[in-house]
């Protein structure tokens, strides 16, 4: 410290060996440090004041401490300073200081009367003040905001305290308390009510804004207290400090929701106008099958009344084979309504694709080369394995069908990892490893507008008559409901290629196909009696007849609770064959229930649409499925196979 005041008066002399210690302090504090005269003048200042404010000391030495200060804090540095009367009196306040680029730095200002001097030290609180003044200017935007727009609010959060501050349109979209989001609520209490399944992505766009700065946005859903779901898109910006260190994150968020509804409405509104232009080629399609069953029918009892019973095999096919069609037409909507019973189990798909060698080649014509490309380990995945080969069959005709001039289809299968930003990008699909089967061709292509359609139920773009629309989106129900996701690839005159992800598994494949399927057709019933629930008398009398005249004895009841009845009773019933939805009591509660008394009671459901056998798990041991409409011989066969492996 200078030894002489500019007055010419020596300090009093100080005899403390702590000196030398207050020297050091002096020289080395951050903080402005100064001593003035009674009546305000600075006499002299450490090195932080050049430092911090880029003037050299003899800027300040000699003038008033209110000359240094800004003008709106003249009068809160002239009160404090009068308010020291004696000795040891101090006081304490906030004033700015211009520094040499004319910006003004605030401080936080402490001075103490001591011997006639006044010594002062003063805090550098810019940041913080900045920082203030910042969330005061965002919300003061926000009040202004909210008086502009409906549904946008405006928020910020504070890296230091870990808190957001909002206001009250934010605080409604996020069913949060507005007084305790206005004065800052700590970020997890923030969060709360985030959708689980946006919440991680959200955090990951926040750490990515306050890592790499930059405006960022993302949407996300709300599950509001009030049982609602809102979406919200958000938009933020990062603010950083000299040093680089990310400081506040200040954003505006926009209430989605209405938006988001009536989106869905409109593409509810175009599958409802997609389902009525084509109703008229399904309507086309199922005359088409019904006249070939009626007819024939009616032949039949003609040539029967005429006598001529030598030519009723010829008709009869032609009857069977237009019921089959309807048969197939109706699994389609099964399958794309993801309600179709399946039998899922594990399959090994390096073996499944060459199986399909001779079929898919069969569809194919002459001019099309087919070709299969499969990685050598095992890909395991669980699914129905027919569903699988029909959807593939499906997706071969149709390559075909894009080559009219010939071309290569290629069938292949590898193991492949989807990333979470892949998954983000396929609705219902996770983060994963997946195995990959596509069907590539080098055909016509679809533009974009095309490729983005092709899976919805009914778009189709072949003439009336030539398909239902149905087929694709079959394909992409069976895949979804067996966990998985269709990708589609596609270039105008290039070829188009279509890709089915299957969650891959590590479990054997040990289980058979059908092992109902391999013990023969038609085998006759040593007399067994057999349990038939349907509520349809028509199907009911139908088994009845079927199971009667292949050698077995049978019992019918028409719903669940006279199935049960007979079940619980002292009846003779070595199979139970039964509908799935039945009044009172469905076939499962059924079954289940008659098990108490029946431990080992095989049971064979027969169902035409079961929400409930849609999923695994639906069949517990010794029981079975089949899909109405069913063949005389697969029914048979299962009973068979039911009724052998007790």
């Amino acid at each position: 410290m200078n030894e002489q005041f500019r007055d010419g008066s020596e300090p009093e002399q100080d005899p403390s060996p702590e000196r030398t210690d207050r020297e050091v302090a002096w020289y080395m504090s951050r903080d402005l440090l100064a001593i003035l005269d009674r009546q305000g003048i600075v006499c002299d200042v450490n090195p932080a004041w050049p430092h911090i404010l880029g003037r050299q000391p003899s800027h300040f030495i000699g003038q008033h401490l209110t000359d240094l200060a800004g003008p709106a804090d003249v009068q809160s540095i002239s009160e404090a300073l009068a308010s020291l009367k004696e000795a040891g009196a101090s006081a304490a306040f906030e004033a700015r200081v211009k520094a040499s680029d004319d910006s003004y730095r605030f401080f936080s200002w402490s001075v103490t009367l001591v011997r006639g001097q006044i010594f002062c030290a003063a805090r550098d609180i810019t940041v913080e003040r900045r920082h203030q003044l910042a969330l005061e200017d965002s919300r003061d935007f926000a009040r202004l905001a909210l008086s502009a727009v409906s549904g946008v609010g405006v928020w910020t959060y504070e890296v230091s305290s870990d808190c957001f501050f909002c206001d009250a349109a934010i605080s409604e979209v996020y069913g949060i308390d507005a007084e305790q989001a206005a004065s800052g609520i700590r970020r997890d209490h923030f969060l709360a009510n985030v959708h689980p399944d946006d919440r991680d992505s959200l955090r990951n766009t926040m750490s990515g804004g306050l890592l790499h700065g930059g405006d960022l946005e993302l949407e996300y859903r709300i599950c509001h207290p009030d049982g609602s779901v809102r979406f919200v898109l958000s938009r933020g910006h990062t603010y950083f400090s000299d040093d680089g260190l990310p400081v506040r994150r200040t954003g505006v968020g926009i209430d989605m929701t209405s938006q988001r509804e009536l989106e869905q409405q409109l593409r509810q509104s175009q599958k409802m106008e997609a389902v009525g232009h084509l109703t008229g080629g399904i309507a086309h399609d199922f005359n088409n099958m019904l006249q070939g069953v009626i007819g024939p029918l009616e032949l039949i009892q003609h040539l029967i009344a005429r006598g001529k019973p030598g030519e009723l095999d010829r008709f009869i096919a032609i009857a069977v084979s237009s019921a089959r069609r309807a048969a197939a037409l109706t699994h389609r909507l099964l399958a794309f309504s993801r309600r179709q019973p399946l039998a899922p189990q594990s399959v090994n798909i390096r073996e499944l694709i060459p199986s399909l060698d001779d079929l898919i080649r069969q569809t194919a014509t002459e001019n099309v080369s087919v070709s299969f490309v499969t990685e050598a380990q095992p890909c395991m995945v669980r699914c129905d394995p027919n569903q699988l080969e029909s959807a593939l069959l499906n997706l071969a005709i149709n390559a075909r069908d894009a080559m009219p001039n010939g071309g290569r289809l290629i069938i292949a299968a590898s193991s492949v990892w989807i990333s979470e930003a892949e998954a983000l990008s396929h609705d219902g699909a996770h983060a994963g490893r997946y195995v990959r089967i596509s069907v590539s061709d080098t055909g016509l292509g679809m533009t974009p507008d095309v490729a983005k359609r092709v899976l919805e139920p009914f778009f189709t773009t072949k003439a009336v008559g030539q398909g239902t629309g149905l087929g694709l989106s079959m394909v992409d129900g069976f895949v979804r409901q067996s966990g998985g996701f269709v990708s589609i690839k596609s270039t105008v005159g290039k070829g188009t290629e279509v890709s089915l992800l299957l969650p891959q598994t590590a479990e054997v494949n040990r289980t058979a196909r059908d092992s109902g399927a391999k013990i023969g057709a038609f085998s006759e019933g040593a007399g067994e009696t057999l349990l038939v629930v349907d509520d349809d008398e028509t199907i009911r009398l139908l088994l009845a007849e079927l199971f009667v005249q292949s050698g077995y004895k049978v019992i019918s009841a028409h719903d669940g609770p006279s199935g049960l009845a007979l079940l619980t009773s002292d009846a003779h019933i070595d199979l139970l064959v039964s509908d799935v939805r039945l009044p009172g009591l469905n076939g499962r509660q059924m079954a289940d229930a008659a098990r108490v008394g029946r431990p080992d009671l095989p049971v064979l459901f027969v169902t035409g649409y079961a929400e409930e056998a849609a999923s695994d798990g639906f069949l517990d041991r010794g029981m079975q499925m089949l899909t109405k409409p069913f063949s005389i011989e697969s029914v048979l066969t299962r009973v068979r196979g039911l009724l052998g492996s007790r």
